[in-house]
């Protein structure tokens, strides 16, 4: 049988006999190929000891971390008390009952996961393998699969249930359960057959969900949400090509688009012993995106939920009190473009709801707030300055302190680099508790009383360090990357590059890839790699031994990947460019960066520029093409949301608004494929439940319909992606046909029978 070594030998061997033509330097050539072949292999087997971030365990004083080791992986146990550093479980014996289980064949450095949970004590293993949950016995080994858990309420596919008595909620003394009986509330004695009911106003189309159901602590009171369907939009699929018979399988799936009719929720609050049902008015929550579960306050006071405005621009937390049904908003969130909630909202009640601690963008930056719960008034900005919290780690109710992860506060530095601090709830204290010149990770001890900091840069590898939360002095170094054997593969770090925005102030940052061949005295198309999605920001901060980047550029390139406006973690306003306007991608800003390498560079040619993307970078890359043809002259755009009307509607309103408007048509490259001027592949998966597939074939159309020619690849059976490895080697080929001026390998030359189905490039290794 061929190896996936001597398969990629052989496609090298009949790559050095196709005919190549007679080319100028920028022609590639077949040691470009193997090199981009086999790049991930080299660097990865020569990167050992790269520490992942560490997960502590419950409420042990033990953390597990995952490193690189020869050919693969291991997990590691550490205790912070005793220091030991042990195997987290014995890898060849969970390698070989999962190998059993699956039908796979697994090792012990190559398991087929990454992430654990440890369980009863840490004698039970959780793991996820592909879309099953698995748990296993480390006593044994033994392995078995759980049922997948249902999601938790509403949300498109809901629909009414008459009964749920098979799955009811006990209340918290024991004694009685709740469940859905005939589309209504129902509770009846623990293990007792006569039911009472609570509600009769729920029906087919109106009814509640059993899912929703709360009991109040004192078990003299459930909460519920009444829901009435909203619009149960399908979108269809067709596998053309299935693995298990010959003709094709129809399937549909429910898929929330922007505008549709959404799920109307009704809470009410029923008090077992009156028998009384309170309505809930709606008038601070009357036109809901979302909600979120109804929790009670310990004392049974009240319960709370929080509201998402449809069009995203008001968020409140409310709370409504048990004995009258009166709501009112803790807090009341406004904002004129977006309340951005990926990555940028955190609350936590204190004291039972007494304070609130809350996140928000209100002064053009994104801090903490200290509300009075009772009130809804701000006592206290906690943070305040030209800088962004990332994210809040913990909150020590007791001292009164929050340890938080922020970014930009730190003048003339990237602004991306993560440090942690603590700060007290009254905006005092403020301390820097890590210090490397890094981009940071930190994982906090349930008791605070340790924490674990892993830490690197594009051009340092990571470094694990386990410190002391009271002084943050060091207790041990865990692990400590080594480079040197990455250099003398051939390795190099991207260069980090910063040129001035739109506005001639605004620092716009971004990474350079050369090829490993680099020679400064040639000059290099250059390959623009693009996610301007708003929900974060993109561009590497931390190490990596191996990015498909780098591949891209072996054959000819200089690959890089910028961070422009409308993008999340610098200020709101930086953020807000993206409102309503996703077309422009912070292409403004690309453009004067890639002007600026130019002008320092002379190697970097500028009228040789590609651009590639997937998914909102489908959608971008594309775009690049059609509003900025000056610039930009080949894309591949793979599953793009090429108009936003068409892909799903949480992203999409989140970003573009709502009601629908003509500033959706403004964004769409359907509505402006007739645009194009350069040169353009596209690529879908048939199977793409994350974009729907037509958005693509909605782009084919209008360039059919404008006479425009273009390249598309239908991949059956696919997903969203790429393409996969063969996708990605398409992608290297038409940029050296359409910048490079070059002719690819005749891959249908090369000798089937001599490389097997490892002729297929990428090898098999590399998938």
């Amino acid at each position: 049988m061929t190896t996936p070594r001597a398969a990629r030998a052989a496609v090298v061997s009949c790559l050095a006999t196709l005919a190549w033509p007679v080319a100028a330097a920028a022609q590639p050539t077949a040691a470009d190929y193997e090199r981009a072949i086999g790049l991930r292999e080299k660097y990865e087997a020569a990167a050992v000891g790269m520490a992942e971030p560490a997960t502590w365990i419950d409420d042990s004083p033990r953390f597990w971390y995952r490193r690189s080791v020869a050919g693969g992986h291991e997990f590691l146990l550490v205790d912070a008390t005793t220091l030991e550093k042990r195997p987290a479980f014995d890898h060849e014996r969970l390698a070989k009952t999962l190998s059993a289980a699956t039908g796979g064949a697994h090792t012990a450095v190559k398991l087929p996961f990454n992430r654990v949970q440890f369980l009863d004590k840490e004698q039970t293993l959780e793991l996820r393998i592909g879309g099953d949950i698995w748990r296993c016995a480390l006593g044994d080994y033994t392995c078995q699969k759980r049922e997948t858990p249902v999601g938790a309420f509403g949300g498109p596919g809901f629909a009414c249930a008459a009964s749920s008595a098979d799955r009811p909620a006990a209340s918290p003394d024991g004694r009685r359960e709740a469940f859905v009986h005939n589309y209504n509330v129902a509770v009846r004695e623990k293990g007792a057959e006569a039911v009472t009911m609570l509600s009769a106003d729920g029906s087919e189309g109106d009814c509640y969900d059993a899912r929703t159901i709360v009991w109040a602590p004192d078990s003299t009171k459930v909460a519920a949400y009444r829901v009435r369907p909203g619009h149960r939009r399908l979108v269809h699929y067709v596998e053309s090509s299935p693995e298990d018979q010959l003709q094709p399988k129809h399937s549909s799936r429910f898929y929330a688009k922007p505008g549709d009719v959404l799920d109307l929720e009704q809470p009410m609050i029923f008090h077992l012993d009156a028998k009384r049902q309170l309505v809930v008015d709606r008038a601070l929550f009357s036109s809901a995106y979302d909600v979120s579960p109804l929790v009670w306050r310990k004392d049974s006071r009240a319960v709370t939920f929080e509201y998402n405005q449809r069009g995203h621009q008001v968020y409140r937390v409310i709370e409504v009190d048990a004995a009258t049904g009166a709501a009112r908003a803790v807090i009341n969130e406004e904002t004129p473009t977006f309340f951005s909630y990926s990555g940028k909202k955190f609350r936590h009640d204190v004291g039972d709801g007494e304070e609130v601690i809350w996140m928000s963008e209100r002064d053009g930056w994104n801090h903490l707030y200290l509300y009075d719960g009772r009130t809804g008034a701000v006592k206290q900005q906690i943070t305040r300055g030209e800088w962004v919290v990332r994210e809040v780690l913990k909150v020590d109710d007791t001292k009164r302190q929050i340890w938080f992860a922020a970014s930009g506060m730190t003048a003339g530095r990237d602004p991306y680099l993560v440090d942690y601090y603590r700060i007290g709830f009254d905006g005092t204290g403020l301390t820097k508790v890590t210090e490397a010149d890094a981009h940071h990770s930190v994982a906090m001890s349930s008791d605070l009383a340790f924490f674990v900091d892993t830490y690197s840069r594009v051009d340092l590898a990571p470094v694990m360090e386990l410190r002391r939360a009271s002084d943050g002095s060091l207790v041990r170094e865990i692990e400590r990357g080594d480079l040197s054997a990455l250099e003398a593969a051939g390795w190099r770090p991207p260069e980090v590059f910063t040129a001035k925005g739109r506005d001639g102030t605004t620092d716009i940052w971004g990474v350079i890839y050369r090829p490993t061949t680099f020679d400064p005295s040639k000059k290099y198309p250059v390959v623009e790699n693009i996610y301007a999605g708003p929900h974060a920001a993109f561009v590497p901060k931390g190490f990596s031994a191996y990015t498909q980047m780098q591949a891209q550029a072996e054959v000819g390139f200089v690959v890089v990947q910028i961070d422009g406006m409308g993008t999340s973690f610098r200020s709101k306003a930086f953020h807000d460019v993206a409102w309503m306007n996703l077309k422009d991608a912070g292409f403004p800003d690309r453009i004067l960066w890639h002007q600026a390498v130019a002008a320092r560079y002379p190697w970097y040619d500028i009228s040789r520029v590609g651009i590639y993307g997937t998914s909102a970078g489908g959608q971008n890359s594309l775009g690049a093409l059609l509003f900025h043809p000056d610039f930009y002259h080949a894309a591949v755009s793979a599953v793009g949301c090429h108009d936003n009307r068409m892909d799903k509607i949480w992203w999409n309103e989140q970003w573009m608004g709502w009601p629908i408007g003509p500033h959706y048509a403004e964004s769409s490259n359907v509505v402006h494929a007739h645009r194009l001027r350069g040169q353009v592949l596209l690529v879908v998966g048939e199977l793409d439940t994350n974009v729907d597939p037509s958005s693509t074939l909605q782009v084919v159309n209008a360039l059919i319909k404008a006479n425009k020619d273009f390249e598309l690849l239908v991949i059956p059976g696919a997903g969203h992606g790429p393409g996969g490895a063969y996708g990605e080697r398409r992608r290297f080929d038409f940029f050296v046909r359409h910048l490079l001026g070059g002719v690819p390998p005749n891959w249908n030359g090369l000798d089937a029978e001599a490389t097997g189905p490892a002729a297929s490039w990428p090898p098999a290794s590399q998938r």
